[in-house]
C-alpha cells in the first residue's frame, strides 16, 4: 500500500498520488507508469532517488543558458542535483566499446553495464579502453552512449578520456594501441628531438583526433622525472631531464588544450604528482612491492619542476600517484590520502586551483586476470573502504579514478563522516570542465567528420616521418651506415616482417653462418617476471641488462657476421656488450619496420640525442640514488649523445653531428 501523497505544487497545477491497495504483480506497472508522469511534467528523473521530496525541474533553467555566466550555470544546476547526482560527478571508471561498437552490456561479476553506470550510478566521467579502429563507427558508439545520459534527468553529459593513443611502443596498463589514429614515437622520442614547435603540432594532432571522436579529456601528459632508470614507467616520461621536460611539456599542454579552454579543447590531467620517477628500488607503484617513493638525495623540488611548469601552462588537472613518501618529513601514505602532498603543497604552496583525481583503484580490492589485485592504499591497507574514501577527500581529492562506488560516499555524507559542502567543492569543479569544453551545448560528434579527421594521410604521414628523426643513432663504426649492400645480397633478419627487406632486392639468409649481413630489431632487456601480476599488468621492470642467455645467444650472431642492431629504448638499458661486438646500434622510442629500414639504408636519417644516461650495469643502477638525475657511474652514453651521417654531417656545413 502506498500510503502517502505525493505532491508537486506549480504555478497552476497540484498532482497527487492517493492511496492505493495494489497487488504485487502490478508494482513494476506502476513504477513505469510513475515515471513517465514525473517526466512528461518536467521534473528531473534523478527525483526518483528521493521519491517524497521531488523538486519541479524549470523547463528552461538558467544552467542551460549558454550565454549567462559559467560560474551561475555552475550554481543552477548544482542547485538542482540529488546528493546521487552530485557523488556521481566524483567517479571515473573505465568504460568499453560494445561488440560491433554497440552499447556494452557488462559482465556479471566481472563489470557493470554501461547503463548501470550511467543511469543507475549517476557516473559522467568516463576512461575509454579498448581501440578504436573505424572512426565513423567510433562517433557513433559516443553518440549512443552521450544520448543516454543528456536525456536523462538533468542532462549532464558525459566527459569521456583517454590515456596515450598515439604512441607506437605499446605498454600494457598505461597506453593504448592507436586503433585509427596517426602513430608517433613515444614522448622520449619527442624529447630525443628537442623540438617545442614539433611538440605542439603533435598535441594539436592529438587534440584533433581525440575531439572528433568524443574524447575530451587526456590522461596525460606524465611528467615524472626519469631519475630511477629501472623504473617501468620511464617510457611515457620525456627523459631525465626536468628543465627539458618543462620546456617540451609547456607545449604539449598548449597544443591540446589550445590557449583557452573551449569546445575544441581537450583538457589534460598531468601526472604523477609529485613526481613518480623516485621508485624505491625501481618497483612500480602499482604494485606491492613498488608502494614506496624514496629520496635519498633529498631531491623532491628537482621533481617538482616540471609541475610547476604545466600549472604555468594551465594544466587542469593533476593525478598524484600510488606511492608514499618514506624518509620525508611527510605522513607516509600514498599521495592520494596523504593531505600533506595534496592540501599543503599542492594546493597551498604550489597554488594549484583545478581538478585532483586519483590513480586507478585506491580504494576496493579486484583482479587482474587470475591474480588478485588489492587496492593499492598504501599506507591504509588495513583501513576500512569507507575509511580510505573518506582520507582520499579529506586528503583534497576530488574525483575516485578507477572505480564505481559512489553508494559508498553517499553513505559517508548521510552518515556525517563527510559534509555536502565538502562535495559541492568538488562537483562545482567537474561540472565547470563540463561547461567551459562545451558539452552541454554540443554533447554529439559528427561522424563525417570523424571519419575525415581521425588518421588522415597528413596526420600520420608527419607521424611517421617523426618516427624516422626520432632515431639516435648510438654507434657507427666505419660510418656503415647509412648501410650499401650490392642487390641480392644475403641478409639474416630478426625482430621484423622479413618481406619488406625482400621488396628491396635482398635476399634471406636462414643462419649468420652463410649471411653477408645481419639486421636485428631487438627487445629491450627486463625481467618479465612470469606467474606473478607484475609480469601479468607487463611491465618492463627489473634488470636492465640482458640475461647471460641471451648475450651469449646475440655474441655468437655478432661473431658470425657484421650486424646492425635496434633496440626499442624504453629506460636507460644497459647493453655495453652490443654496442662493443656490433658495427651500429640504433635506439628506437617506437616505430615501425618501414621506419627502421629507411634509417639503416639512408632514406632518412636519424636525428634523436639521447633524453637520458644510459648505464653500463646493473650494478650501476643499484649504486644510483632514485631522486637524483645524472648520477650513475660511468654511463656507456650520456644525455644528450647522438650520432649523425656522415652524409648529413657534410651536409650541415661543419655544424657538430654529435
Amino acid at each position: 500500500m502506498i500510503s502517502d501523497a505525493i505532491t508537486k505544487t506549480g504555478a497552476s497545477t497540484q498532482f497527487q498520488v492517493f492511496p492505493l491497495k495494489l497487488h504485487a504483480a502490478l508494482l513494476p506497472q506502476l513504477s513505469t507508469m510513475l515515471y513517465s508522469i514525473i517526466v512528461s511534467l518536467g521534473w528531473g528523473a534523478s527525483a526518483l532517488a528521493s521519491p517524497w521530496s521531488l523538486v519541479p525541474r524549470d523547463k528552461n533553467p538558467l544552467y542551460r543558458n549558454a550565454s549567462a555566466c559559467v560560474d551561475d550555470r555552475v550554481e543552477d544546476l548544482l542547485s538542482r542535483m540529488s546528493l546521487e547526482d552530485k557523488v556521481g560527478q566524483m567517479f571515473q571508471q573505465m568504460l568499453r566499446i560494445g561488440e560491433n561498437y554497440t552499447v556494452d552490456q557488462g559482465s556479471p561479476g566481472n563489470w557493470n553495464s554501461t547503463k548501470a553506470m550511467v543511469l543507475d550510478k549517476r557516473m559522467k566521467h568516463f576512461n575509454l579502453v579498448g581501440t578504436v579502429d573505424d572512426a565513423r563507427r567510433g562517433a557513433e558508439w559516443y553518440n549512443q552512449v552521450q544520448k543516454m545520459a543528456v536525456e536523462d534527468g538533468l542532462g549532464i553529459p558525459i566527459t569521456l578520456s583517454s590515456d596515450p593513443r598515439h604512441g607506437f611502443g605499446l605498454t600494457v596498463g598505461a597506453s593504448l594501441a592507436p586503433g585509427i589514429f596517426s602513430q608517433w614515437p613515444e614522448t622520449l622520442g619527442l624529447a630525443a628531438l628537442r623540438d617545442p614547435v614539433l611538440v605542439r603540432t603533435f598535441a594539436n594532432i592529438v587534440r584533433e583526433e581525440y575531439v572528433s571522436v568524443g574524447i575530451r579529456a587526456a590522461l596525460h601528459p606524465q611528467v615524472d622525472i626519469a631519475t630511477e632508470p629501472r623504473w617501468a614507467r620511464v617510457y611515457g616520461t620525456w627523459g631525465e631531464d626536468a628543465h627539458l621536460t618543462a620546456e617540451l611539456i609547456t607545449e604539449y599542454i598548449k597544443g591540446l588544450q589550445r590557449d583557452e579552454i573551449g569546445p575544441r579543447s581537450v583538457t589534460t590531467v598531468t601526472k604523477h604528482f609529485p613526481g613518480g620517477g623516485a621508485a624505491q628500488g625501481g618497483e612500480d607503484s602499482h604494485f606491492t612491492e613498488g608502494q614506496n617513493a624514496t629520496y635519498p638525495g633529498n631531491n623532491l623540488e628537482y621533481h617538482l619542476i616540471s609541475f610547476k611548469a604545466a600549472f604555468k601552462a594551465g594544466a587542469r588537472q593533476i593525478m598524484p600517484y600510488y606511492s608514499r613518501p618514506v624518509g620525508t618529513d611527510f605522513n607516509s601514505v600514498g599521495f592520494s590520502f596523504n593531505k600533506e602532498i595534496v592540501t599543503n603543497l599542492l594546493k597551498d604552496e604550489l597554488g594549484f586551483k583545478g581538478i585532483v583525481v586519483t590513480d586507478w583503484g585506491l580504494v576496493t580490492d579486484g583482479k587482474l586476470g587470475k591474480f588478485p589485485w588489492p587496492a593499492r592504499a598504501w599506507g591504509v591497507q588495513d583501513a576500512t573502504e569507507g575509511e580510505r574514501a573518506t582520507m582520499i577527500i579529506e586528503a583534497g581529492c576530488d574525483q575516485f579514478g578507477g572505480e564505481e562506488r559512489p553508494e559508498l560516499v553517499v553513505d559517508l555524507v548521510k552518515s556525517g563522516r563527510i559534509s555536502e559542502k565538502r562535495i559541492d567543492e568538488s562537483v562545482r569543479k567537474l561540472l565547470k570542465e563540463k561547461f567551459l569544453l562545451g558539452l552541454f551545448e554540443n554533447p554529439y560528434v559528427d561522424p563525417d567528420e570523424a571519419e575525415r579527421i581521425a588518421g588522415n594521410a597528413y596526420f600520420r604521414n608527419l607521424g611517421e616521418e617523426t618516427q624516422r628523426r626520432a632515431y639516435t643513432l648510438l654507434s657507427n663504426k666505419d660510418d656503415v651506415l647509412p648501410l650499401k649492400l650490392a642487390s641480392g645480397s644475403k641478409v639474416f633478419c630478426e625482430g621484423f616482417n622479413t618481406t619488406k627487406l625482400e621488396a628491396r632486392g635482398y635476399k634471406l639468409a636462414e643462419n649468420p653462418e652463410e649471411a653477408d649481413f645481419a639486421l636485428l630489431r631487438l627487445k629491450p632487456p627486463y625481467d618479465p617476471r612470469n606467474g606473478t601480476i607484475v609480469g601479468a599488468f607487463g611491465q618492463r621492470t627489473g634488470t636492465l641488462e640482458y640475461f647471460p642467455e641471451e648475450k651469449k645467444r646475440q655474441a655468437a650472431i655478432y661473431a658470425a657476421v657484421p650486424t646492425v642492431a635496434e633496440i626499442f629504448v624504453d629506460r636507460p638499458i644497459a647493453i655495453p656488450e652490443v654496442v662493443e661486438q656490433t658495427r651500429a646500434v640504433l635506439a628506437s622510442f617506437g616505430s615501425s619496420d618501414d621506419a627502421f629500414l629507411d634509417v639503416v639504408f639512408g632514406d632518412a636519417a636519424p636525428e634523436g640525442k639521447l633524453p637520458f644516461d644510459m648505464l653500463r650495469s646493473d650494478e650501476a643502477a643499484l649504486e644510483q640514488m632514485e631522486d637524483v638525475p645524472f648520477d650513475t657511474r660511468d654511463p656507456v652514453f650520456k644525455f644528450g649523445h647522438g650520432l649523425r651521417y656522415k652524409s648529413a654531417c657534410e651536409a650541415s656545413k661543419g655544424h657538430s653531428c654529435q
